[in-house]
């Protein structure tokens, strides 16, 4: 089943002078939209990217692709790395290195819901959840 692409906008850098005073490398949240990531990321969910995050081989990342920005795990393949989705019916996207990769997602959770679950439990602080969750 084929759905029309929905499409944010997102501003370019030096529209608006008062959001360029935000650091480039501060965290920031977005709204998963459609079904490329499930059953993982359902949409509606919110993800937290961490723009100077780590990516490593099966971290979940937002890359800029073709002049797209696209949610993907990031999959070592061969010599170089692999823009994944989670649901089969979406094509894998192969890349030479790193470069396309814009941040990489460190949380996630249901809107309306203050403490998300963490996509990577190594990296899972227990004082930043006091309900262990």
């Amino acid at each position: 089943m084929t759905q029309a692409k929905r499409i944010i906008p997102i501003q370019p850098q030096g529209v608006d002078p008062e959001l360029d005073a935000c650091s480039s490398a501060e965290p920031f949240a977005l709204m998963v939209l459609g079904d490329s990531m499930e059953p993982e990321f359902i949409e509606g969910e919110i993800i937290l990217i961490e723009p100077e995050g780590l990516a490593t081989d099966g971290s979940f990342v937002l890359a800029r692709l073709n002049d797209e920005w696209i949610f993907r795990q990031l999959v070592k393949h061969g010599a170089g790395w692999r823009l994944q989705a989670l649901n089969a019916a979406y094509p894998a996207a192969d890349i030479s290195d790193l470069d396309a990769v814009k941040g990489v997602i460190i949380q996630k959770s249901k809107p309306g819901r203050p403490i998300g679950k963490r996509c990577n439990a190594a990296d899972a602080d227990p004082g930043l959840n006091p309900k262990g969750r």
